[in-house]
């Protein structure tokens, strides 16, 4: 029997063996060599070819956010996916537009901004959601509406949508950031409903009552699966409580570590066939760059077979203010710039958030429903006593709580009790406001707004420290999926 040859690097593959798109710049080659192996042996076991898969790669809307894009950040380690969720509901159906309150006509800009970071062992997915009305500033640019060369201007982050579709989004992102995204994703309202659906539902808890008279959400205490319509109701509700936008991305956050839940324990990934039909079906309405193909989507499920909830971790960006005034945008959110910079520092160096910063927690406060981080609350002095509203409102933000920092004289300087006033549709932050301020009443006035009003009686003594029930982690308030999911 003749020798056998040496075996030489550059020997051609097999035939049935598919041919591979170059290696991108920036991600680990031990990577593409796994996920190729990986899936060539399930898909083959599935009794399935690669190119059925690949096909998937028909099914998506391709844009380009990253055309033309000079002076990005540095690249780090993992991989960032920007996920943005878009007010588009062309395809939902007349019934579906009553039903779930979707009518209106859409403004065309990003309702949800998240950031998903992957991490290079992939191992460990970082969300961290940005406020949709930060106040931001854009790069120069054109409007893809009207043609017209803008200069860098202020603007709130959600509208860069509008004015230059993924590409300004994404640029406005990492200058903010700093943080180079690898990946755009676009969800709208049908294809986020469709992902709900063709996982059976998605099952989430609540220990209130959760209502918004404009979505239609009515949930009950306790837990429920939502399907599609009721799932895009709780992820889109702002007026259950004062907390609003920031209440909704918590909520967000939830959802989505409950969908991770879902997908990785209903067999979903480990069945190819299954992870075929369930991708095919999610895809086929969702936006994203040329890059994202059948490689990276094959990358994430064998990444995601491997996660449970406790490997998602969830923050919002650092809020420094809210409520900041900026002529012709009204009012928006200013992030806390060092903590927001410590925080994507994190992201880029792949470091767990919850680790960042992380100290022990205060148990002396007294724990109530809503974060007094979420509750934002006008200041009135009810008596003679000069500086009194100026000791409370200190005293309350020192606490946590979103004071105005401008407290007025109330109308009637007479008040012997110190009284909450609030919006009925803000109970269960009047109550934590309240629980702050011991012997307090409650007063409920319909129509008052999203912001509480305190009106310091002659019975003030102190501002009781309350800190919220939920389990939050570290300077930057992280939590994991563990601790948000259903008990």
């Amino acid at each position: 029997m003749p020798p056998t040859p040496s075996r030489s690097p550059r020997r051609p593959r097999p035939p049935r063996r598919p041919s591979r798109r170059p290696v991108r710049r920036g991600r680990p080659r031990w990577a593409m060599r796994a996920t190729t192996t990986l899936s060539v042996v399930l898909l083959a076991a599935a009794g399935i070819g690669h190119s059925v898969v690949a096909g998937l790669d028909a099914g998506i809307t391709r844009v380009d956010p990253f055309k033309d894009m000079k002076n990005r950040p540095r690249a780090g380690h993992g991989m960032n996916v920007l996920l943005v969720g878009t007010d588009g509901r062309d395809d939902i159906t007349e019934t579906e537009r009553r039903r779930y309150r979707l009518g209106g006509t859409p403004c065309h800009c990003t309702d949800t901004i998240m950031i998903v970071h992957i991490s290079d062992d992939r191992e460990r997915a970082s969300v961290v959601s940005i406020p949709r009305d930060s106040y931001a500033e854009t790069p120069p640019h054109t409007d893809q509406v009207t043609g017209k060369e803008h200069s860098g201007h202020p603007i709130k982050i959600n509208s860069a949508y509008a004015e230059g579709g993924p590409q300004l989004t994404v640029r406005t992102v990492e200058n903010m950031t700093h943080v180079k995204i690898d990946h755009y994703l676009e969800v709208d309202f049908t294809s986020f409903m469709k992902t709900v659906d063709v996982l059976d539902g998605v099952r989430i808890c609540t220990a209130e009552p959760l209502k918004d008279t404009y979505t239609g959400l009515d949930l009950a205490p306790g837990a429920h699966t939502l399907k599609g319509g009721q799932a895009l109701q709780y992820v889109r509700s702002r007026h259950t409580d004062a907390s609003s936008d920031l209440g909704r991305m918590k909520r967000q956050q939830r959802f989505l570590a409950a969908l991770v839940d879902r997908a990785t324990s209903s067999g979903v990934l480990l069945n190819p066939l299954k992870f075929r039909d369930v991708t095919r079906a999610v895809l086929g309405s969702v936006r994203a760059d040329r890059g994202f193909g059948t490689d990276e989507l094959l990358d994430l499920g064998r990444a995601m077979r491997t996660f449970s909830p406790s490997s998602s971790e969830f923050t919002t960006v650092p809020i420094g203010r809210l409520g900041y005034f900026v002529k012709g945008l009204g009012s928006t959110l200013k992030w806390d710039q060092e903590k927001a910079q410590r925080l994507f520092r994190a992201l880029r160096d792949d470091e767990p958030l919850a680790a960042a910063g992380a100290r022990p927690r205060d148990d002396r406060a007294t724990r109530v429903d809503v974060a007094p981080q979420q509750i934002r609350v006008q200041v009135e002095n009810g008596t003679r006593t000069a500086g009194l509203g100026k000791r409370v409102d200190a005293a309350l933000a020192a606490t946590g709580f979103r004071t105005t920092r401008q407290p007025v004289s109330a109308a009637a300087p007479s008040t012997r009790r110190t009284v909450v006033v609030y919006d009925p549709r803000w109970d269960r932050s009047a109550k934590s406001l309240a629980t702050a301020l011991p012997g307090s009443e409650l007063r409920a006035v319909k129509g008052l707004g999203a912001t509480l009003k305190v009106i310091a009686g002659t019975d003030f003594h102190e501002v009781r420290k309350v800190r919220a029930a939920q389990v939050e982690q570290g300077e930057f308030g992280v939590v994991r999926g563990d601790e948000v999911g259903c008990p």
